[in-house]
């Protein structure tokens, strides 16, 4: 975990707040930084990024693990394209883990954790997923089912036993928990704030979250996500020659 340095009030563009169940996206425009902030310690914050100028080029969770030895995301990790570019930065956390493994959960899954619950029936508390949220964002874009790949999962935390067997673990986050994306590119963040796919059901209560999008200066030669490892290090170089 790191400390999370407060926003310089001549550096802040904008935040807005969505609501657990939702969905959202933008462009984060390179330099500038995307905070996310779990308000009440509940939170999943399923994401995609992309290369807003070429779609094409997306979130790599693979090979971003691969690269970095590791199995989760947190402060110091990257997130990387599968061209080996950098999109995002984790440039500070004070969560801990956010999950890479768990994937999206769909209609069927959430039926089956929560119940049956549609619109028509009880309105704006009606049971989202977040394979069908994800698909509305992506809509927006002109993308659709075959841009869906693996996601990352903020705020959330899947533990595995001997045999490989996947569980959710409760109360990862915290109320007020954050954590903070440097856009290396001009990155397309979708997301969604639906209940993660392993999530042990009951009540359905999403979590809602804060975001907010600051200037931020680009990374140094000793920046701590550059040089967390050679990968890293070549990743940055080949975004920084996208842009020369």
């Amino acid at each position: 975990m790191t400390s999370i340095p407060p926003i310089d009030p001549d550096r802040f563009r904008f935040d807005e707040v969505v609501p657990g169940g939702w969905n959202w996206s933008h462009v984060v425009k390179r330099g500038t930084t995307l905070r996310i902030t779990d308000l009440a310690g509940t939170a999943n914050v399923s994401m995609l990024m992309y290369n807003a100028e070429f779609p094409s080029e997306r979130l790599n969770v693979p090979d971003s693990l691969k690269a970095q030895h590791t199995s989760y995301f947190t402060a110091g990790n990257t997130c990387m394209s599968d061209l080996g570019r950098v999109l995002m930065s984790v440039t500070a956390d004070s969560c801990g883990w956010h999950d890479v493994l768990g994937g999206l959960a769909d209609r069927a899954q959430v039926t089956e954790q929560f119940g049956q619950a549609y619109f028509s029936d009880v309105r704006n508390d009606w049971h989202r997923n977040g394979h069908d949220r994800m698909l509305v964002e992506l809509g927006k874009w002109g993308l659709g089912p075959k841009d869906v790949v693996a996601n990352v999962n903020f705020f959330s935390k899947v533990a595995t036993d001997e045999d490989g067997v996947f569980s959710f673990v409760e109360d990862n986050s915290h109320p007020g928990a954050v954590v903070d994306l440097r856009s290396e590119m001009n990155t397309l963040v979708v997301l969604t704030t639906c209940p993660h796919a392993l999530h042990p059901g009951g009540d359905y209560k999403p979590g809602d979250i804060k975001l907010e999008v600051f200037e931020t200066d680009p990374p140094a030669e000793d920046d701590p996500c550059r040089t967390s490892c050679e990968q890293n290090g070549r990743a940055f170089l080949n975004t920084e020659r996208y842009f020369l």
